[in-house]
């Protein structure tokens, strides 16, 4: 195809030079008109009539000559055009074209809250394109109200509707958590109809009570080519689990962390996840499901210091768990971080791994009662060690990060240990050194 092409473009360019030659010789072959200004023969029938004005004849071929050439002028160029399209640059290598950007929808899971409306506004404000960033209200429960809401955005969203609305049936002692099953259920059909209806190859999952950050698209767009090129990653959240003000570097928005905890709270997930986490999706619970070791398969996600996502639904299936005491405190980035134009490979396992645990086992090794007290001395970091389940949660409780662990991993933990500030100095809580694996008794 290549070589077709080639030849074509050559064959314009004889073809151009060709004409050029015929004008010129045929304009400088012409002879003088005869007597009293007539045309000699040569003229008789040609595209300039002449007339007994000499010096008028011989201007109309002056311009009819110079439009000819300014016509002739953009051929080349258009030859040209075609000619740096197709041929390959010097030292042999074919022209290559920039790939198209990646298209990362957003799933908005809602219910009954119409208070989506406020999770979609900020959706749409700082969405930098509705062709890369589609938005999908997928709603459950039929609720009128909050229907009406969605459809009011017209077709600035895609408003799908979960099709079974019906009971499950549970065990007589799961009957309060009917809503559980019911929100596994909508999650497994909505993303179906992302990955499988749509054909997309990524999402990015949102519940209607969580308002984003306004670089909330910039950073999982950066972080989708780390996703898909690193086996070790299985998603990326937007959210902190201990992300209260008091608890994050408030000068360190561009920070991120791996972390062996599944975060939720506005995560991205590739379509080869789906397809291994579908055949076995859970009937309720999903997202401690998600927690379990034969699902992470050893993977990490990749979290922020300060979170791109907050959270304003105290009411809901969980009634308000942690939401008075922790939640409701998170801190929602409020800067513009261009991820897009950072080096992120320092988060690849190979590299983030020696240099996370050389930071935290070289940091000072302090006591309980210093952190607490805020007796800490220098700028740090500094390590805070536990050697229990117990003393794990004890420390953390006291400290204010969040104390409760999923099949032995403690929120925002990699490798056990746990980040955090403390009187704006950073703090790990980490096991001794020398840790292997987590143990999933510890929950």
């Amino acid at each position: 195809m290549l070589r077709k092409r080639g030849s074509l473009i050559l064959c314009g360019t004889f073809l151009f030079v060709t004409w050029n030659a015929i004008l010129v010789l045929l304009l400088w072959g012409r002879p003088p008109p005869g007597p009293l200004g007539e045309p000699g023969p040569e003229q008789r029938g040609a595209g300039v009539k002449p007339t007994s004005d000499v010096v008028g004849d011989v201007l109309r071929m002056a311009d009819t000559l110079e439009a000819e050439l300014e016509r002739q002028k953009e051929i080349l160029l258009q030859i040209q055009d075609h000619q740096a399209l197709w041929e390959p640059p010097r030292g042999g290598r074919p022209k290559v074209t920039a790939p198209r950007p990646a298209v990362i929808p957003i799933l908005v899971i809602a219910c009954n809250r119409v208070t989506v409306r406020r999770c979609v506004d900020k959706l749409l404000q700082h969405r930098p394109s509705a062709e890369l960033h589609p938005i999908i209200v997928s709603q459950d429960c039929g609720h009128a109200e909050t229907a009406e809401v969605i459809r009011s955005y017209g077709d600035k969203v895609t408003h799908l509707k979960q099709p079974d609305l019906s009971d499950i049936a549970v065990r007589p002692e799961h009957r309060k958590f009917q809503g559980y099953y019911k929100i596994s259920r909508h999650y497994r059909w909505a993303l179906n109809q992302v990955f499988k209806t749509f054909s997309h190859s990524s999402v990015v999952i949102v519940e209607d009570d969580l308002e984003v950050a306004p670089d909330f698209f910039e950073y999982f767009r950066a972080l989708l080519p780390l996703l898909k090129s690193e086996p070790s990653l299985w998603c990326v959240s937007a959210w902190n689990d201990n992300g209260r003000d008091g608890y994050v570097d408030p000068g360190r928005a561009d920070l991120l962390y791996r972390t062996d905890f599944f975060p939720g709270l506005g995560w991205m997930l590739l379509k080869e996840v789906w397809e291994e986490l579908e055949p076995k999706w859970p009937a309720s619970f999903w997202d401690d499901w998600m927690r379990q070791p034969e699902q992470r398969r050893g993977r990490a996600c990749v979290r922020p210091e300060i979170s791109r996502t907050l959270t304003f639904g105290r009411q809901g299936v969980s009634l308000g768990q942690f939401y008075d005491k922790y939640l409701r405190y998170i801190k929602l980035n409020s800067e513009f971080v261009p991820f897009t134009k950072s080096d992120l490979s320092y988060l690849k396992e190979e590299v983030y791994r020696g240099n996370f645990e050389e930071e935290v086992y070289s940091a000072s090794l302090v006591t309980f009662e210093e952190v607490k007290q805020g007796q800490l001395q220098g700028p740090g970091p500094f390590r805070l060690q536990y050697s229990s389940k117990d003393s794990f949660k004890v420390m953390s409780k006291n400290l204010g990060i969040m104390d409760d662990l999923k099949s032995g991993v403690p929120r925002t933990g990699y490798r056990g240990v746990v980040s955090f500030m403390s009187r704006g100095r950073r703090v790990y809580l980490a096991p001794p050194p020398g840790w292997t694996q987590y143990d999933p008794t510890w929950s």
